[in-house]
Order: structure tokens, then sequence, then C-alpha cells
């Protein structure tokens, strides 16, 4: 079965470098094993890396063996869905890229939040 976006079309990759995805596939697919719903895709930026550090997730300083080079702003990175809802009510949000967005987040997300936040290369 093809993974959906939030757009309603087939699901694109996110990254392969860095190699993001809870199942480390480039994509934001999910499983039952995933807790964290890693399925929105987002250009980090540096407002919100600080923001996720402030709050206990630490998604600069490599973690070699795991094979995490750290993140750097500009990085794409299949985020939590919760996580950028909260980064997204403190106003510190990174642009999503929508057809990356694992249909899922829309359990917790609306489109419309999403929508004001997609990412555009002029961003």
């Amino acid at each position: 079965m093809t993974a959906l976006n939030v757009l309603g079309t087939e699901l694109v990759p996110c990254s392969y470098d860095p190699l993001t995805g809870y199942l480390r596939d480039g994509c934001c697919s999910t499983d039952e094993h995933d807790h964290g719903t890693h399925v929105v895709c987002a250009r980090v930026t540096r407002e919100f890396l600080e923001f996720s550090l402030e709050r206990g997730n630490d998604l600069v300083t490599p973690r070699l063996a795991y094979r995490f080079a750290g993140l750097k702003p500009g990085d794409r990175w299949c985020l939590c869905a919760l996580r950028w809802k909260e980064a997204f009510e403190a106003g510190v949000a990174p642009p999503v890229i929508l057809e990356c967005t694992h249909a899922s987040a829309l359990e917790h997300l609306t489109l419309a939040q999403l929508q004001s936040c997609a990412w555009s290369p002029a961003r």
C-alpha cells in the first residue's frame, strides 16, 4: 500500500542526507512503534533547533553511534507531529514540505496549520 501525504497524493521522500524518518528510509513514514509520530517533514531553522534543545531534545549534537551527524539550519528532518505543533503554538515552527509530510500528521494538526508554514524556495 502506498503511503499518502497531507495533500492526498503519494508520499515523497523528505531527506536522504541527512538520512531521516522513523524507519530511517528517507521518508516520514510511520508504524505502530512510532510513538512520537515522526511524520512532519520540516526544513529546520536555528530558532526551532534552539526551541527543541530547550525542551530536552538535542537535534544538534552528533551521535555517531546512531549514525546521526547532528542537524543544522536548512536540513530536512521528520519531526514529531506534537513537537511541531508545540513549536507552531510558540511561533517558531519550521517550514513544512507538504508533499513529504505523512497524512497521519492530520490526526494532530490541521491542514491549514501546515499550509500556513508551507516551505517554498523563496522562504
